[in-house]
């Protein structure tokens, strides 16, 4: 059992999802609810009235104020009640938790724990998906299963080759021995696989033209609790970066998902796939659009099948780790001392 680490930043959205409709999404067990303000921030308050509970969802912006739809108590951007229907005097407690916000690599980021922890220059970077350098793709599925598995399934791409056969999946990915370097000072996992030589999966081969084999690497960074980076080269076999380290004859992807706890047993699976190549075709963005949300599925498909065999389990159940878990196994550890640095007031999971 683990600790949901709150003094964290957390994706709660993508920017384009956030608008001047009020917009609800659960973070950590915390209902939130954000509006974009007519100048353009992001705002995010506790979504339910000080009142009666009423979610603030479901009422109505005026300017830049929530009018809650119930009984009309009043609040501002910082969460501040301004009105109050019938009287004049407003209560000294008429007020919502409001949370710190930012806006980077077309995410939007919410802080949960201790507001005046809040340093923005924390926040784990995925620059390709803001940089005109590369195109991106991207979407969300909700996962009816805690987020430790999902962190689970990424670190050990393995299972691609069993439960992603015809996308992204190959004989080689799960036959390749894996390297697990950890960053403890900075809490960061690293996990690489390169494959010499290897089958090109539909995935690579219909987006990028490769025909026959190809040299393919997966270089993992997890930044717990919420960001992991694959650091995907496509080339044809034989064909490896320049002396100089530049790598024009090859095909890099950056695969980014963000991994959010909706509740003990529910997650925001966050995912985008940023590409140098074919910058400008559409075909290529739809295809791979569409083959990388029928992976996230089949993954969501799975995790949700293990969340209830693990729900059903009898406590003490001892699973079985190998070679291939070193680097789940490193994100959990991690994960652990973080939670355990917080306050006990941490929700379990």
């Amino acid at each position: 059992m683990t600790a949901f680490v709150r003094d964290q930043w957390y994706v709660a959205a993508y920017g384009q999802e956030i608008g001047r409709e009020l917009f609800a999404r659960t973070v950590l067990g915390e209902p939130l609810v954000f509006y974009r303000a007519e100048t353009g921030e992001v705002v995010a308050l506790a979504d339910r009235c000080v009142h009666r509970r009423y979610p603030l969802s479901e009422s109505r912006l005026d300017g830049d104020t929530i009018v809650c739809g119930y009984h009309g108590f009043t609040y501002d951007k910082v969460g501040t009640c301004v009105s109050v229907p019938g009287q004049a005097r407003i209560p000294r407690t008429a007020r919502v938790p409001a949370y710190p916000v930012v806006e980077r690599d077309s995410f939007v980021w919410v802080w949960i724990g201790a507001a005046d922890l809040a340093d923005e220059s924390l926040i784990p970077r995925a620059p390709w998906l803001d940089d005109p350098a590369y195109t991106t793709v991207c979407g969300m599925e909700p996962l009816a299963a805690r987020y430790l598995l999902l962190v689970d399934n990424l670190l050990d791409l393995s299972h691609e080759t069993y439960l992603h056969g015809g996308y992204i999946g190959t004989p080689e990915v799960a036959a390749t021995p894996i390297t697990t370097e950890v960053d403890e000072d900075n809490g960061i996992v690293y996990v690489s696989r390169h494959m010499d030589d290897a089958a090109c999966p539909p995935f690579y081969a219909k987006s990028t033209g490769i025909e026959g084999r190809i040299t393919r690497w997966q270089d993992i960074e997890y930044r717990p609790p919420c960001l992991y980076l694959l650091h995907s080269r496509i080339a044809p076999v034989g064909v490896l970066p320049e002396e100089d380290g530049s790598d024009p004859n090859a095909f890099h992807v950056e695969v980014v998902y963000a991994i959010t706890p909706e509740t003990e047993h529910s997650t925001h699976d966050f995912w985008a796939v940023a590409r140098d190549f074919a910058l400008d075709d559409q075909g290529v963005s739809d295809f791979l659009a569409e083959s990388n949300r029928t992976v996230v599925l089949q993954d969501v498909t799975a995790l949700d099948i293990l969340e209830k065999v693990i729900e059903s389990e009898p406590d003490g159940y001892q699973e079985l780790s190998v070679n291939i878990d070193t680097g789940g196994l490193a994100a959990r550890r991690i994960l652990q001392r973080m939670a355990a640095a917080e306050p006990a007031r941490a929700a379990r999971v």
